[in-house]
Formats: structure tokens, sequence, C-alpha cells
């Protein structure tokens, strides 16, 4: 028997102007001042800073902080988002809301939040520091504080997604196999959920290594202890405009670098 012939796809006309020029207009409004940074920046600095020990240590801190972080919203996000996604409790709306509140906090109040919360006198600070003797605020550990809790909701958001996506159903099938629930998560759920959950991962990386105002304000400026590149090209902006755009472009071809890296994980089009 002859195969039957494949049917081609039905033309669809041209993409409609309404939709082209706005298309067009938030492109160049995403890619001109990345354009416009690559060309102003002094590229004979870019060596010689990359081997400075304060331009070495914010790098390996913002490194350090941002896989931290990740981990962090790994291991206790995705249970979150698990629990969102197929668990109906009360106040599940009220904690979903709760969840998101970080994403559109000012920066700056979200390290007020965590000083109130974790400081030498906070609500939970100030009894850890009676306890152990140990405050957080103005140390390494605060700079991954700060960075999960701004993370965090980018990480639940798109984990939760990606569990919703997968339907419900694959785990009523499991069940009536005789699995259970934590069986069913972790055969399941999860592998399904996978690329949801490197998409949350990239997310949460790159929310963490932008991160400025809740770090500054909760865990100091510090070189070498909490200065992180946000912060350095912050400080290096206040008087050196030059050696703050060198530095930013150091940031944005490492983000680049690991974005490029996992385009074949989450960014592929199916």
């Amino acid at each position: 028997m002859r195969a039957a012939p494949a049917r081609s796809a039905p033309a669809l006309g041209r993409p409609p102007v309404l939709l082209l020029v706005p298309a067009a207009l938030a492109a160049v409004f995403l890619v001109v001042p990345l354009v416009a940074l690559v060309v102003d920046t002094p590229w004979s600095d870019l060596w010689p800073l990359l081997g400075t020990q304060e331009v070495r240590d914010a790098l390996r801190i913002s490194a350090l902080t941002s896989a931290a972080t990740v981990g962090i919203c790994v291991v206790v996000g995705t249970p979150l988002a698990w629990l969102l996604a197929r668990v109906d409790f009360p106040g599940r709306s009220v904690l979903r809301a709760l969840v998101v509140v970080p994403l559109v906090l000012p920066p700056v109040v979200a390290g007020v939040a965590l000083a109130s919360a974790l400081g030498r006198n906070g609500l939970i600070g100030g009894t850890v520091r009676d306890l152990t003797g140990v405050t957080i605020p103005f140390t390494l550990t605060a700079v991954v504080i700060a960075h999960a809790f701004v993370a965090m909701p980018f990480f639940v958001l798109a984990v939760e997604g990606a569990f919703r996506s997968t339907g419900a159903g694959y785990d009523a099938v499991a069940a009536t196999l005789g699995a259970g629930r934590w069986t069913t998560f972790r055969r399941v759920t999860l592998p399904l959920a996978l690329p949801g959950l490197l998409a949350g991962c990239a997310l949460a990386w790159a929310r963490s290594l932008g991160e400025f105002g809740a770090t500054i304000t909760f865990a100091g400026n510090f070189p070498g202890t909490t200065q992180t590149m946000p912060s350095l090209i912050y400080t290096e902006l206040q008087g050196d405009v030059a050696v703050a755009r060198t530095l930013s472009l150091i940031l944005l071809l490492v983000s680049v670098l690991v974005l490029g890296a996992m385009r074949e994980r989450w960014l592929r089009v199916p």
C-alpha cells in the first residue's frame, strides 16, 4: 500500500501589522539598552578589572549566594509548590497570595522586613542571638537569606504551574496502582514537571544574581564579605561610570553564558 501523502500546514497568511509593530517596539526596547552597554563599555579595562581582588571577591560571593539560593528554592520551594498545586486545604488562596507578595514588594522594604524578623532585636533574630549569641544581619548568611526571600516566589510560581500543567490524573492512576503520595511525587509528578523545575531554577538564579535592594539593606555592602556584583556596581557608579559599565558588562556576560548553557534544557521550543 502506498503511504498517504503528508498534509502540508495550512497557509496562515501574513502576520498582522497591529501585532508586528508593537512586537518590534518591545524587541527594540529590550535589546537596545544591552547593545548600548556593550558598545559604550571600555573593553580594554575588562581583563584588568577581572584581575582585581575586589571584583574577584564580588564575583565569588555572587556565584556562591546565587547557587545557595537555587539550592534552598529546590529543597523547600518544591514542596511548597506541590502543596499549592496538589493539596486542597483551608487558606490555600491566602498562602498563595502571601507567597506572591515579595514579587511586588520593593526590595528595600523586603530588606526592612527581614531585619524586623531576623535582626539583632528582631522577632526571631533576637531569640537566636539570646540563645546562641549569633547575629544574622551583615553576614554572608544574610546575603543568602535576602536572595532566597526575593527569588523564592519566582521559583514557586514556575514549579506550581508545572505541577498543575501535568494534571492530577497521573496521581490518581498511581494511587490506583498502590503508590503512596511520596512515591507518586518522586516517581511520577516530579519527573513530569522537571522542565518547569529547571525553568524555576533559572528564574531564581537570575533574580538572585541581580538582587540589590534587600541585600544592601539587610546584609550591607562590605567588600569581601557581603558585597555582591550589583552592590559593587552601585558603589563604582558613584565615582567612575566607566568602571561601573565594565562591571555591568561582566555581569551581562555571565548571565548570557549561563542562560546559553541552559538553553537546551528550558529555552528549547518543542
